[in-house]
């Protein structure tokens, strides 16, 4: 076939390939989310600039964090001690592992694993997958009627191997509380840059509140901080920014994912005596023959020196410009009025921490979130449809949204935004007015963090 025979003039050619382009722009062509990137781990490592001794308490307080607990230390692997009588995780990076260590949901669920470990007898809830997200979920109202919010952890240590013998303790009956609509589910936050966060002042985050007032306020963005009940500081870490600091943050955790009482959750939550064989309260504490840190205190220490999530110019098909358009349209719409990409840190007793710019693309300040994502569960000062901006820095690799990761897909965690009530609404219809393109170029954006 004679290419020459089939040419055309210039001018016909061009008005061809415009033609093509706009039928693709209109029709054919939709935007979609790029899905997670491949290649190693963005994040997982310590954050620069850490002196030797402070090196090597990260990396011994990252052993803390990948040490898989059992009730009395006794099972190979499993050296930990004082998991359960109730529990949802044996360790904490079994929840905050994607895609290291500090992260957030694995691809694979280990609790259906967990579930049924070392002999353990557990039935598993109608929303725990092993394709689907790690969980843990509150229940919005006490049988009274009255608001409950807590965590209600999914599995007990009865039947287990190193259970106490008499260890009866039986699981929540989830299928009832599913079937009355009782259920609001959580998933793992990443604490990547955990540090930073906290070494942000609260002059900071209230100064950038108050910044671009007018332009946030025709948008219908508003949004206010946690605060913490006693002292009235800035609350920032958790869905809800209910936690003052990672040490609070993790000692919450160790207590409600794992059931071990530490020296800030001190007494035991709901256990038979039977279930609970340790001779003293608390079960993690500092070790006071050898001088050791606690558990919690590493855990703390950890997710204090761990690096941020590193963002990356272009990967696999998209190209340096695609993202950079990107970037410009996340600012043009008003995503960066609530997902504010940089804010500074003071001074620290970690130099590496002390005056740096956190890229976390967050106010770390609640908003209200409508209706469809509205979870009926109140902490501090954050309502039942208010939730933290989510910081999005390691959202290129991330692989579950939203606060209960209901979806994998950038594309429908950005249309959950909006719903009655949301102040995101104008900034998604903002998004949804931009050409499939420009979509496509924030979501690549977006998948570079």
């Amino acid at each position: 076939m004679s290419l020459r025979r089939y040419s055309l003039p210039l001018n016909a050619l061009l008005i061809l390939i415009a033609a093509a382009g706009f039928a693709a722009e209109s029709g054919s062509f939709k935007a979609t989310d790029p899905g997670p990137r491949d290649g190693p781990p963005a994040a997982g490592g310590a954050i620069g600039g850490l002196t030797p001794q402070q090196l090597a308490l990260f990396n011994a307080s990252a052993n803390v964090f990948q040490e898989v607990d059992s009730v009395d230390g006794s099972l190979p692997g499993e050296k930990g001690t004082g998991l359960g009588p109730s529990f949802n995780m044996n360790s904490c990076s079994g929840c905050h592992n994607s895609p290291a260590a500090g992260g957030s949901s694995p691809k694979v669920n280990p609790q259906p694993a967990i579930a049924v470990l070392d002999g353990a007898a557990n039935t598993l809830p109608s929303f725990i997958s092993v394709d689907g997200p790690v969980r843990e979920v509150r229940f919005k109202r006490n049988p009274d009627g009255t608001p409950d919010g807590g965590v209600h952890d999914l599995f007990v240590i009865t039947g287990r191997t190193d259970a106490p013998s008499g260890c009866k303790l039986s699981q929540t009956d989830f299928a009832s509380q599913v079937s009355a609509g009782n259920v609001s589910f959580r998933i793992p936050t990443p604490v990547f840059g955990g540090g930073l966060i906290e070494a942000i002042e609260d002059s900071a985050i209230l100064a950038n509140k108050a910044s671009s007032a007018a332009a946030k306020a025709a948008l219908g963005i508003a949004g206010h901080e946690n605060r913490n009940g006693n002292d009235g500081s800035i609350t920032r870490f958790g869905w809800k920014a209910q936690n003052k600091s990672l040490l609070i943050f993790a000692a919450e955790a160790y207590h409600v994912e794992q059931g071990v009482t530490n020296e800030a959750f001190p007494n035991p939550r709901e256990s038979a005596a039977t279930c609970d064989p340790t001779s003293g309260y608390p079960e993690d504490h500092t070790d006071f023959a050898a001088g050791g840190p606690s558990d919690v205190t590493s855990f703390a220490l950890f997710m204090r020196m761990l690096a941020p999530p590193a963002p990356v110019k272009s990967y696999e098909n998209v190209s340096e410009g695609s993202i950079r358009a990107g970037q410009k349209l996340f600012a043009q719409t008003g995503c960066v009025f609530c997902h504010t990409e940089t804010l500074t840190t003071s001074g620290s007793t970690i130099s590496a921490l002390a005056n740096q710019s956190a890229n976390l693309f967050s106010d770390l300040l609640v908003h209200k979130m409508g209706a469809g994502l509205a979870d009926s569960v109140m902490q501090g000062n954050a309502a039942g449809d208010e939730f933290r901006t989510a910081p999005l820095w390691g959202l290129g690799q991330r692989l579950y949204f939203l606060h209960d990761g209901r979806t994998s897909d950038l594309l429908q965690a950005i249309q959950a935004h909006a719903g009655d009530g949301s102040e995101a609404n104008a900034t998604v219809d903002r998004f949804n007015h931009l050409s499939e393109g420009a979509k496509q170029n924030l979501l690549n954006f977006l998948r570079s963090l």
